[in-house]
């Protein structure tokens, strides 16, 4: 019987992961499957812990930067000889049979068959209802988070809320609308913030909350024009009164300081050879710098361009936290070299950092705020200016008015330079990019600059469908037009 690889990962049976104090220690349970697995409370809570783990897939936090980084004007790749992958998103010429195109598909379908077999199943199960009813939201948070990564990477996307048995009927799965997709992604989250709790104690802490749920969902909707609901919602967060800027920005991002106030929702790594730690701090240092950054030298991935450096304003702390345009080697010369400094760790092994890596801090929240506001209307001295300047106070920066911010087009701006420096290596700037319409002009003024290939158009908001995808469904699965 053929599988059918558009949902390969969908159809696959899900590895459930063994108990343990930490729900990120994992180990897979040897020939597990959904039929003789699931019988008991503990064995929903092991596949859910498993279903935390799976968040790490490069092609879901992994390798994230190369889409929301490297895409954009932030950094650029490595320069790896013949190896383009990477310099295909820095340059617009990305191949149908891109890796990291078909990792992101494969990584996130079958985190998405973990979540819709654990959804079949708990009903089954006997368990307490209270807790019931939270893993049920702590899945349905991840679902949507996923579903919301698949929408924006690819457009329309197969849309599959319940698991797969029978490989055939796979074959069903065409393409739904985004429109759907983001049906789906609301339902969810929606979902998800009323059965969540607004924090935990304890071995809990890094699982999805109320607060992360609510702030996805505003996100959803900002992404969307759908101010007034993001508006409302990303309110909702404020007024949990759960989450705090930290005064200071290096602390934000210091591993013994990991799932703080600031702190919304991220993935969680550890370090101690679990092969759970946090490879970025290797793959981001300067390649061929030996020990003088990090431990076990580094992989010159993810580089800031000038463009950014210089976007900077004079006395904003951000830029040396962040970023380094140079380092000190063994021989006391100085090296120049553009490199991400936001993840230091100071790894026992190579690429196992404790590092966590940032999904939504409250920052981007007041930020995602700030612009709903404007968008909704704007006002001299309003409340997005409270926000916005909550963000840049921190920074060291004098606050913005309504003399150098007049109106809400300039607010916009100001808006898109704060998302652009204040979270840097986060991910966010493609995506911020596209969804303000943004992408075009911004990329396509710097062409020279970024060595696009060609100029930008409407086709390159959204990447590929992996040729292979295609290849076994040729009926129902369509290639993005321009690819």
């Amino acid at each position: 019987m053929k599988i059918y690889r558009i949902l390969a990962p969908v159809l696959m049976l899900v590895l459930i992961s063994s108990c343990s104090q930490q729900y990120l220690d994992l180990k897979p349970i040897s020939n597990a499957t959904s039929d003789n697995f699931y019988k008991t409370a503990d064995d929903i809570k092991n596949a859910l812990s498993g279903s935390y783990a799976a968040l790490q897939a490069d092609g879901i936090a992994g390798n994230s930067y190369v889409f929301g980084d490297i895409a954009s004007d932030n950094t650029i790749p490595v320069a790896s000889g013949s190896i383009t992958d990477q310099d295909e998103f820095d340059r617009f010429y990305i191949k149908t049979t891109n890796p990291y195109i078909s990792g992101r598909w494969n990584d996130c379908y079958s985190a998405i068959a973990r979540f819709n077999t654990i959804l079949d199943k708990i009903d089954g199960i006997t368990m307490d209802a209270a807790v019931k009813s939270r893993y049920i939201g702590e899945v349905k948070f991840l679902r949507g988070w996923i579903y919301f990564i698949l929408v924006q990477t690819y457009g329309d996307v197969p849309l599959v809320t319940k698991s797969i048995n029978n490989p055939d009927d796979g074959y069903a799965y065409s393409r739904n609308p985004k429109t759907e997709v983001y049906t789906q992604i609301e339902k969810d989250l929606s979902e998800a913030e009323a059965a969540l709790p607004a924090t935990y104690t304890g071995v809990d802490v890094g699982r999805a909350t109320k607060g992360a749920a609510k702030s996805m969902l505003g996100k959803v909707y900002l992404t969307q024009k759908k101010y007034a609901q993001a508006v409302a919602k990303l309110k909702e967060v404020i007024d949990l009164n759960v989450y705090a800027i930290l005064p200071n920005y290096a602390d934000v991002f210091k591993v013994s300081n990991k799932n703080h106030k600031e702190s919304v929702f991220d993935v969680q790594y550890k370090s101690g050879g679990a092969a759970e730690g946090n490879p970025w701090p290797n793959l981001f240092a300067p390649q061929s710098s030996g020990n003088s950054v990090i431990a076990f030298s580094g992989g010159g991935n993810n580089q800031p361009t000038e463009d950014l450096y210089k976007a900077y304003e004079t006395g904003d702390v951000r830029r040396d936290i962040s970023m380094a345009i140079s380092y000190v080697n063994a021989s006391g010369q100085v090296v120049p070299a553009n490199f991400v400094k936001k993840y230091y760790d100071t790894p026992a092994t190579n690429n196992d950092n404790g590092n966590n890596i940032p999904i939504i801090r409250y920052a981007d929240v007041l930020l995602m705020y700030a612009e709903s506001v404007n968008e909704v209307g704007y006002q001299a001295s309003g409340e997005a200016f409270t926000y916005l300047n909550q963000i840049r106070t921190r920074a060291g920066l004098k606050a913005k008015t309504a003399t150098d911010t007049p109106d809400q087009a300039s607010f916009r701006l100001a808006i898109e330079q704060e998302r652009r420096v204040e979270l840097a290596f986060e991910c966010h700037r493609w995506y911020d990019l596209v969804r303000t319409g943004r992408a075009i002009p911004v990329l396509n003024g710097k062409k020279d600059q970024i060595r696009l290939v060609n100029a930008l158009t409407e086709n390159n908001l959204v990447f590929p469908v992996p040729q292979a995808q295609i290849d076994v469904n040729k009926d129902k699965i369509k290639q993005n037009p321009g690819y």
